[in-house]
């Protein structure tokens, strides 16, 4: 049976970074050599030995670094097994241990050519590593609890955009001029309406099934083709995509609202929105055309609230593995949306 899977999962909300996200390898690679840099700093006595000390100190971080990134990444699904309580020591004395081997096998680079406490050496490089990591799990931790609230902000924005007035006063009237003389397509128009309410008002998922997101998104356009008949035309372009693919919710139907809006509507004769869902390696692509009007030098501002609401979800969700592009000419819109692959979770 397939199960939905939330994004916990993949970066979860109690702190416990996912150290197979590029964004979160990123931070850890600037963080950590910042700190190296604060370190040299308050330890040369020029500018010139700045740099000096930070090659001394980079002879022994960036083998650490790289040592425990690798590792972690290996041991992930076991770092997602792990609560917040007993993840943090883990991951802290796997970055210890690694550290203290790497100086040990490092001979004469790492000890003291001065005759020093080699002892001392240990204690203080154990230290430093137990200290890095606490300061970097803390900055996740904190930054997951900032990103759970604008998750949710984000959410409600999405949402309060999406439920626009006149699409349900326009809807409505639709129906009432078909109530008599189709009332089985009257009353299908009606389930499909609440079914749409039903599901954008929900208790979302952070991740849903592609065909869920779909089907909601049928279900919109039916009730558009509904009201604008002939002129309105959806050409659907899935190309091997299983429907239990995990997306975040609604992610398409914003785009397709978007080219209903600013584009068919705008145009006497209609046209044909093109969606094309594909996938390549580990990610995903959703690309949604549509032809528009000779388009003015300020772009719609509808068009800019439902690509900022998307931006903002992905950068949540899936940080910077997931981009999107807007092409637009004189007669044609297009967005074209690049996030992870995630399959769903089999019980």
């Amino acid at each position: 049976m397939n199960k939905v899977r939330s994004i916990k999962q993949i970066a979860r909300h109690d702190g416990l970074p996912n150290f197979r996200n590029i964004g979160t390898l990123l931070r850890i690679l600037l963080i950590s050599n910042g700190l190296a840099l604060l370190q040299a700093i308050s330890l040369a006595s020029a500018w010139m030995d700045i740099w000096l000390r930070m090659m001394q100190i980079a002879t022994l971080l960036t083998p650490v670094l790289l040592a425990s990134l690798l590792l972690l990444w290996v041991l992930q699904p076991w770092i997602n097994g792990l609560s917040y309580r007993r993840g943090v020591p883990a991951v802290t004395a796997l970055v210890m241990v690694l550290t203290l081997s790497i100086y040990y096998f490092g001979g004469e680079l790492y000890r003291p050519l001065y005759g020093g406490d080699r002892y001392f050496d240990v204690v203080r490089y154990g230290l430093f590593s137990a200290i890095v990591c606490g300061i970097l799990l803390l900055y996740f931790r904190l930054r997951s609890k900032v990103l759970s609230r604008a998750l949710h902000d984000a959410r409600l924005q999405v949402l309060r955009a999406r439920i626009r007035p006149h699409f349900l006063f326009n809807t409505i009237n639709a129906v009432l001029g078909i109530v008599r003389a189709q009332p089985k397509q009257a009353e299908t128009a009606l389930e499909d309406m609440a079914d749409l309410f039903r599901m954008a008002m929900s208790d979302a998922q952070d991740l849903v099934p592609l065909g869920r997101e779909i089907q909601l998104s049928k279900q919109y356009m039916a009730l558009e083709q509904l009201r604008m008949g002939e002129r309105l035309h959806v050409d659907w372009q899935i190309q091997d995509i299983p429907d239990d693919v995990l997306i975040p919710p609604l992610l398409l139907q914003p785009l397709l609202e978007n080219a209903v809006y600013h584009g068919i509507e705008l145009l006497p004769q209609g046209g044909s929105i093109r969606i094309v869902l594909s996938r390549s390696g580990d990610e995903l692509h959703l690309k949604v055309e549509n032809p528009c009007a000779v388009r003015n030098e300020n772009p719609h501002r509808g068009n800019r609230l439902a690509l900022r609401n998307i931006r903002e979800r992905l950068d949540l969700l899936f940080d910077v593995e997931a981009r999107y592009q807007v092409e637009s000419g004189d007669d044609f819109y297009r967005v074209e949306i690049i996030f992870p692959y995630v399959p769903s979770v089999k019980e």
